[in-house]
């Protein structure tokens, strides 16, 4: 019976827009290529309504569906199964801006709209959509939605569901939840939309949004040199408090993380030496150097080390084209069992030194890559393979149990309900 499907969706979207054979094979692998499906088809609805047919169809039919965004995803989830027997239902067509309200400072647009062109309209407006990640150049808004992303700028903004006002969304049944409300207050009810918003596609198609928008305040930017992870944590608060709490970027990276950078991508040159670093971004007042008061003052409290402060926007891009790279790094030297894990604020350095004295134990030869926002709790623990060793073999043996070691070993000594952790070979 799915058979027909693809045959039925041509009358609703136009044969060009249902993919099959082929044509699919850009939609039916993730972004690292390490997921590969066989696809029933591809349909790429042009609208909300579409999408809603496109669910009806497949819910009559029952037939398994597979919303696709950019495709910029590490865990396979925009990927079908290898069955044959999914739908992949592409965002890519959805893609307009459909209002912005710049003295109510908010941003309606489509689940297909790229990160960046969305960043792009708000500026054209004087406004600021502080979401933003690697990926933004690909990655759409509604993958953006139902992962919850937090970004680089998490710190001060939150994540996604922080950002958000007001959804569309087409139910399992193809009904549609239409809530694009730009109300900064709304008691009514139950807020629904919370539901759908890191639900991964599970509960609904995202179809549109109303996102929050800020005023678009420069940045000063710096690199620091610090003594240790538990250091960062010291002063990222020294920072917070110096700057008003106008500290929208904080970012760790330890020195094995850059060696990676160094080896992969020889051209990108490291600001400083070290063993520990942070890359910080600071909302800037006019006449006042926020930044460099903020430093001063962690200078004083022997938080801060070595300093590199961007004198322009070309050198803030610099410092964040280091810290960017180092998930390209890890790809070029193979790939790395991943962790992304989320801990109290305070036990940032506890469960970096317990992972690393875990791994050591049992894999001594293995290199760690640790890095992440650290101001929300979230690091990376990347573990690759011992230098001279083959990659893949070396996943394919040891990613499970060294996931194990990561995720489970030091978890007796912490609160019940302290960690929470995604992991994944790749």
């Amino acid at each position: 019976m799915s058979s027909r499907v693809p045959h039925e969706l041509e009358r609703s979207v136009g044969a060009a827009h249902v993919l099959r054979d082929d044509r699919c094979i850009s939609y039916e692998i993730d972004e690292r290529r390490l997921y590969r499906g066989h696809a029933l088809a591809v349909v790429r609805p042009a609208d909300m309504h579409e999408v809603a047919e496109i669910v009806k169809l497949c819910a009559a039919q029952r037939v398994a569906m597979v919303p696709h965004g950019g495709n910029t995803g590490y865990c396979g989830g925009a990927t079908a199964d290898g069955s044959g027997s999914q739908l992949v239902i592409s965002l890519e067509r959805l893609n307009r801006v459909l209002a912005i309200d710049a003295e109510a400072y908010t941003l309606t647009l489509e689940a297909g709209v790229v990160l960046a062109d969305a960043q792009a309209a708000a500026a054209a407006r004087q406004r600021l959509l502080p979401l933003s990640m690697g990926s933004q150049g690909s990655c759409q808004l509604g993958g953006n939605l139902s992962t919850n992303a937090g970004g680089l700028a998490v710190l001060k903004y939150g994540t996604a569901r922080d950002l958000t006002l007001g959804l569309q969304v087409v139910l399992p049944d193809g009904q549609v939840f239409d809530k694009l409300s730009t109300w900064r207050k709304d008691n009514t009810g139950d807020d629904l939309k919370q539901l759908f918003i890191g639900a991964e596609g599970t509960l609904g198609i995202i179809t549109a949004a109303v996102l929050k928008l800020f005023p678009a305040t420069a940045r000063s930017c710096a690199w620091l040199s610090i003594a240790d992870a538990e250091q960062a944590v010291a002063l990222l608060a020294a920072l917070r408090d110096a700057s008003n709490d106008g500290v929208t970027s904080f970012e760790y990276m330890s020195r094995a993380a850059l060696a990676h950078v160094e080896q992969a991508l020889p051209e990108l040159r490291l600001p400083s030496a070290g063993e520990h670093h942070v890359l910080v971004e600071i909302l800037q007042t006019e006449g006042d150097d926020v930044l460099e008061r903020a430093l001063q003052s962690a200078h004083a409290q022997g938080l801060a080390q070595e300093v590199v402060i961007a004198q322009n926007e070309s050198q803030r891009r610099q410092l964040w084209r280091v810290r960017e790279a180092i998930p390209s790094a890890e790809k070029l030297l193979g790939g790395s069992i991943k962790h992304d894990v989320s801990v109290p604020l305070a036990s940032v350095a506890r469960y970096l030194a317990t992972a690393r004295t875990a791994i050591a134990a049992r894999w001594p030869q293995a290199r760690t890559s640790v890095y992440g926002h650290v101001g929300d709790g979230n690091v990376h623990f990347n573990v690759l393979a011992p230098l001279g060793e083959d990659a893949l073999a070396f996943k394919a043996e040891h990613g499970a149990a060294i996931s194990e070691v990561c995720c489970t070993t030091w978890r007796m000594p912490w609160p019940a309900a302290s960690v929470r952790s995604t992991a994944w070979v790749r």
